[in-house]
């Protein structure tokens, strides 16, 4: 897979947003692959990781948040689930999973319900080692600060809006990953 031909042509603009979404998706694949390779005992897909994290924020155009140079209609909540329907449509299913499972540290139908977010009431959990691993690399840094590296504790406190059963498997990923 080409990663790098999806991002040209979904973003074949060299601009603001182009630049945050580069910078923000190389930062993530970057501490994700210090990760696998820290780690071998996880038995992780290195390369999936380097092209699932490049793309994990690929819907982000079709949404609405000026303030990262996002001048689409949709919330902003739902730039997963674009970016899965994207990925899908290109012919990566595996790779869509890890879009639509990456907000907060994963979201339940419980938290959805609760928080009357606007997406289909089913869990989007990260499930295999890989989802998990680039959710968890992705809460380090922001798209409105990209070059900026969060420390743990702004990491964990940032997933504090999604509810504490995020926080609390955001700290079992540190358990795991670190």
């Amino acid at each position: 897979m080409d990663y790098q031909s999806i991002i040209d042509k979904y973003y074949p603009d060299d601009n603001a947003l182009r630049y945050i979404l580069m910078t923000h998706s190389t930062l993530v694949k970057e501490r994700a692959v210090r990760i696998c390779d820290a780690r071998p005992q996880l038995a992780i897909d290195r390369r999936f990781v380097e092209e699932a994290a490049m793309l994990h924020d690929i819907g982000i155009f079709r949404c609405h948040a000026p303030g990262i140079h996002c001048f689409g209609t949709e919330s902003y909540l739902l730039h997963g689930r674009i970016g899965a329907e994207i990925l899908r449509g290109e012919g990566y299913p595996r790779h869509a999973r890890v879009c639509e499972r990456h907000t907060g540290a994963g979201l339940t139908v419980k938290d959805i319900i609760e928080q009357q977010l606007p997406l289909p009431h089913q869990d989007f959990l990260p499930e295999t080692i890989e989802e998990k691993l680039i959710c968890y690399a992705d809460k380090f840094y922001s798209k409105t600060h990209p070059e900026r590296e969060k420390t743990y504790e702004q990491a964990e406190q940032s997933l504090a809006k999604f509810g504490s059963e995020g926080v609390e498997r955001f700290r079992k990923w540190k358990t795991l990953f670190e």
